[in-house]
């Protein structure tokens, strides 16, 4: 989600139709429509939709040749995609496949519409067994069929500028102290330690979820109702606000940056020696003239005597709306756009974790590698319940009040951290009813 992801964030006004038609509406519109063309939306992975629109054209061009199906592709910026998502369940009208980030798997999982991954959609895509087991739990709730299955991998990372650290003497932190040492000696005039997605919703959910999970937090009990207001979440949250309120390592600027894409900007521009993303930000880095060569990742460190958590499985998924009028095509583009083929095409520039178990095993690069470990062995799943929407929505909102009122020179006390989040609980659970 991606957020997501990615960046996850990238900010875009509007969609792009890039396959010169008309827009077709699926089956979902109550049109005749044409079942040789199917509607896609595809999420912005790339450094812009521009650059999405030249990524995928020659990959669906490539399908189309090979099944004689039409794609109508319409590229959607991550602060528009969601509610085009939740527009198309209410009405009825929307593509036949869509990208999701797939923190709104069980949410959008929970709406009914969308085409469940049953033994007879799994044969018709290439077997559930082609996908790794930590990218397919992503597809829905536990215990329930998917409606979604895994497109492209994320995970955070914590980007650091190689140079930055080696001339202050510093190594890749290893705990959380240490890295806000590092930062506090890297933050000088102009420069920073640390630059923040402050003013992002889902940027600031995702790393309230992450510092709780440090803590043993969580965020729903076991019949899905929120306890936000647990000390693990309180203290969770006032650690990840102190790198700007506390320790000062954050410019107060950043509490306007509501997508990572501008804190990955700060950070290839010198301007932070560290940043949280996730790996697809590399495009956006290397885009804006960083080389590979001058930035590590690691992962993001707990505090001492806190869980190793570094991230969630993040990522894209695809879904199928259950009322197209060409599920079979739209089950061949699935299997299609989860190739082995069109996977490595589409993961390098994409700088995408591979979801396919065959193509993880083949991984060489280090930098990957570091990313699917954490994928893999050092991420916990956002909140498998259908409120993880709300979750999201209502913290990371609040969390964007709280940076901006730091920004402004007022303190945020555990406190006032409680009292937002009983008003973001309280939310919740007036909207489960």
């Amino acid at each position: 989600m991606r957020t997501a992801i990615r960046a996850l964030a990238i900010t875009a006004a509007a969609a792009l139709t890039v396959s010169g038609l008309a827009a077709c509406s699926s089956g979902s519109s109550g049109d005749a429509g044409d079942s040789k063309t199917l509607t896609y939306w595809a999420s912005n992975q790339g450094t812009s939709l521009q650059n999405d629109k030249e990524v995928l054209t020659p990959v669906l061009k490539k399908f189309t040749k090979e099944t004689g199906i039409k794609v109508d592709l319409q590229v959607i910026g991550w602060n528009d995609l969601q509610n085009k998502i939740q527009t198309a369940v209410t009405s009825g009208q929307g593509p036949d496949v869509v990208n999701i980030g797939n923190t709104w798997a069980t949410s959008l999982q929970a709406t009914g519409a969308f085409q469940e991954f049953g033994d007879a959609e799994m044969k018709a895509i290439g077997g559930e067994d082609k996908f790794g087991k930590v990218a397919l739990s992503t597809g829905g709730a536990p215990g329930e069929t998917v409606t979604s299955v895994p497109l492209y991998g994320l995970a955070y990372g914590l980007y650091y500028n190689k140079k930055m650290l080696a001339d202050a003497g510093i190594t890749p932190p290893t705990t959380w102290e240490e890295m806000v040492d590092a930062a506090e000696k890297l933050t000088k005039g102009d420069t920073y330690g640390f630059s923040l997605a402050g003013g992002s919703y889902t940027e600031n959910s995702h790393f309230a979820f992450i510092n709780s999970a440090q803590n043993g937090g969580e965020w729903f009990d076991e019949d899905g109702k929120p306890t936000f207001t647990s000390k693990a979440n309180v203290d969770g949250i006032k650690r990840y606000l102190d790198l700007m309120q506390d320790s000062k390592v954050a410019n107060p600027s950043n509490a306007q940056y509501d997508n990572a894409t501008q804190s990955t900007t700060d950070f290839a521009k010198k301007k932070a020696a560290f940043i949280l993303n996730q790996n697809n930000a590399n495009a956006t880095i290397e885009s804006l003239g960083m080389k590979s060569s001058e930035y590590g990742v690691v992962a993001l460190p707990a505090p001492t005597g806190g869980e190793e958590i570094a991230s969630f499985p993040a990522g894209i998924n695809l879904s199928v709306f259950k009322n197209t009028k060409n599920k079979d095509g739209a089950l061949e583009f699935v299997k299609y756009m989860t190739s082995m083929d069109t996977q490595t095409t589409l993961d390098k520039p994409y700088s995408a974790l591979p979801v396919l178990a065959e193509a993880a095993d083949s991984v060489e690069d280090e930098q990957t590698k570091t990313f699917l470990d954490i994928y893999n062995n050092k991420a916990k799943p956002l909140p498998l319940v259908p409120a993880e929407d709300q979750f999201e929505s209502t913290v990371g909102k609040a969390m964007n009040d709280m940076f901006a009122k730091i920004a402004t020179g007022s303190t945020v006390s555990e406190a006032d951290i409680k009292s937002a989040l009983q008003t973001a609980q309280d939310q919740v659970s007036q909207a489960a009813g």
